[in-house]
């Protein structure tokens, strides 16, 4: 996860606990695997863990959230955009913040952080400081530092990516294996530190 404050740029390694693609309804199998990817983390020597559960009617799972808070500490938990599927995003607020959360990220229950900047502001202040709310998708060098201003946010979450072609010389036009266009065989996405220093950039010439 790269986290850029408006003063600079801070690399943490939080390991992604998601033992699968879909929605955030975990089985009772499914909890005890992210549970054992948290201890790996932490033996791996993790800054932190990413993680969200939902219930069936989009709300935090408070016992199965609760559990993997536990299992986690003391590194820092950041409850991921999850919560951005939560049918009321204050009252979920509230339920992150008394399980001793350290920061959500959020585009503000829309598609990217510019579309939510109005909950996002919205929750930024119902937080008052009890939890990180930090921006999430779409954050990039040119949107950045409009999100600070209008929304009040300290930290922002951002890939910094750029398109890197493969190496392979040969290649078979006739088969796709990847799952969506963007990750194609033959080619990757990279973080760019030109792109990263951008963003640190535009929050410090910020007003």
């Amino acid at each position: 996860m790269i986290e850029v404050t408006r003063k600079h740029l801070r690399i943490a390694i939080n390991a992604m606990v998601r033992p699968r693609s879909g929605d955030f309804l975990y089985s009772d199998q499914e909890l005890e695997i992210m549970q054992r990817d948290i201890e790996v983390a932490k033996s791996l020597g993790a800054n932190g863990v990413v993680f969200g559960v939902l219930t069936a009617a989009g709300q935090v799972d408070l016992e199965r959230n609760r559990q993997l808070v536990e299992a986690a500490r003391p590194l820092s938990v950041t409850f991921h955009r999850a919560f951005d599927l939560v049918a009321d995003p204050s009252a979920a607020l509230e339920d992150l913040i008394s399980l001793g959360i350290d920061r959500v990220l959020t585009s503000g229950l829309e598609a990217t952080a510019m579309q939510g900047i109005a909950t996002i502001t919205a929750l930024i202040r119902q937080a008052a400081g009890r939890i990180i709310v930090m921006p999430g998708s779409g954050v990039s060098e040119s949107t950045i530092a409009e999100l600070r201003r209008l929304t009040g946010a300290s930290e922002f979450h951002m890939s910094g990516r750029i398109p890197e072609d493969s190496a392979m010389t040969f290649r078979n036009p006739r088969i796709a294996l990847s799952a969506t266009s963007s990750t194609p065989e033959y080619g990757q996405q990279v973080t760019s530190a030109q792109r990263v220093q951008a963003a640190i950039d535009a929050l410090n010439g910020a007003k």
